[in-house]
């Protein structure tokens, strides 16, 4: 049987609504965050694939969307630390304008070498890709066959999505959207079903490019 992997964006949250970098920071689920991941359990429940295992990042946003989806398919959700997202350092809690006006040379830098460059006591995105994709290896050997539902984030995902298929046109990975990978068999080539699918949502939700 193959094994396929849900790679789902955490629900809204007050900072996704106003571009504030949440990085590591504790910010829960706004009301329409957790509509959203509402509407995304009732979807899983009704018309999408099965689910056997529910894998998230530990973070408040990401932690509370996978429960509300758990819940609705009776599983427990099993947390890594490594599918947290992308840690900015000194720029968590601002907004692009304010790292631009307080921290300019390196944010340009940072834009320049997208891969490599960290922000001030931060991480860069190779480092995160790495970690993000040593806990999918992790997860799906663990689970070989199976339909595996990882919540998590919109850079870390892209990270990880990049580590399977090399550089893509970056699409909108928007609050509770998923993107749909595929193993034919243990060891085979990943496949790249589909990508930042939201057909629970009645209107488009907020949404990044990674």
């Amino acid at each position: 049987m193959p094994t396929q992997v849900l790679l789902i964006r955490h629900g809204e949250t007050d900072w996704n609504a106003t571009g504030r970098w949440q990085s590591g920071a504790p910010i829960p689920l706004n009301a329409t965050g957790e509509a959203q991941a509402r509407a995304l359990a009732r979807y899983l429940t009704v018309r999408g694939p099965r689910i056997d295992v529910i894998y998230s990042s530990p973070l408040n946003r990401a932690l509370q969307s996978a429960r509300i989806i758990a819940a609705a398919l009776e599983l427990p959700v099993h947390t890594d630390e490594r599918l947290r997202e992308v840690d900015l350092g000194d720029w968590q809690g601002l907004n692009r304008a304010e790292v631009m006006a307080w921290d300019g040379e390196r944010f340009a830098a940072y834009q320049a070498d997208w891969y490599n460059v960290r922000p001030p006591n931060g991480e860069s995105r190779r480092e995160l890709q790495a970690r993000a994709r040593a806990a999918f290896d992790d997860i799906t050997a663990r689970h070989p066959g199976c339909t595996i539902a990882l919540v998590s984030h919109g850079g870390t995902l892209g990270m990880l999505i990049e580590s399977l298929f090399g550089p893509i046109e970056r699409p909108t990975l928007a609050n509770t959207s998923f993107t749909v990978v595929e193993q034919a068999a243990p060891g085979a080539p990943w496949n790249l079903v589909a990508v930042a699918l939201a057909p629970h949502l009645d209107e488009a939700p907020l949404g990044e490019t990674w």
